[in-house]
């Protein structure tokens, strides 16, 4: 019961944001009582904390594995990391063309001010760690020579890690995939004609 309500909190949460989560409609998705609902969790913000802390850390650790793969390229990480985000998003917006909230951790970011201290370090340290393996990435490529040794590593690294921050809002801002899409194989295009390493086809905007 415990994961159920977790799974349709994490879902509402996504859809209608901190303020529009009631244990009621976690309820009757369930066909249980609010009170059952408290019996579990306590609290709204208990139910919210551990529901983002799940959601961080399994988001995290995806990451995690396309970043500190070693068996492929930098350009391959980017454009998995890409479907990551679109596999994502049409679980919300399977017709693909709207931009209806899909990612937990842009949604709670908007209301910041709502969350406990520990769910806001969690959000923190989700942009520090990827972070620290997008720049374990880059210098991963420069030593294979997939990108120039002279490239600007940290400059590389917290220009994908913006898109990735920030890939809720834009696919929400745009009302589709497309951009988001675009940021993707833009950045690839450019890093691949400056800095050198193999540009795949399917990695060329157009």
């Amino acid at each position: 019961m415990r994961d159920r309500i977790k799974e349709i909190a994490t879902e509402l949460l996504i859809t209608h944001g901190y303020r529009g989560l009631r244990f009621k409609d976690i309820a009757d998705r369930l066909g249980t009582t609010r009170a059952n609902i408290h019996y579990h969790f306590g609290t709204k913000k208990k139910l919210i904390e551990e529901v983002i802390h799940e959601y961080v850390d399994g988001t995290t650790r995806q990451i995690v594995d396309i970043w500190t793969d070693q068996q492929t390229s930098f350009i391959d990480k980017t454009m998995r990391m890409m479907e990551f985000n679109r596999l994502r998003y049409a679980r919300f917006n399977p017709r693909g063309k709207s931009g209806r909230p899909w990612s937990l951790i842009s949604r709670m970011r908007l209301e910041a001010e709502l969350l406990s201290k520990s769910s806001k370090d969690v959000l923190r340290d989700f942009s520090l760690k990827t972070t620290e393996c997008v720049t374990a990435a880059v210098l991963h490529a420069q030593s294979t020579g997939e990108l120039s040794p002279d490239a600007p590593t940290n400059d590389i690294a917290v220009q994908i890690v913006a898109v990735i921050d920030s890939a809720g809002s834009i696919t929400s801002d745009a009302g589709s995939f497309d951009r988001l899409e675009h940021l993707y194989t833009a950045y690839v295009h450019i890093l691949t004609h400056a800095y050198g390493g193999k540009k795949p086809a399917q990695a060329v905007a157009e």
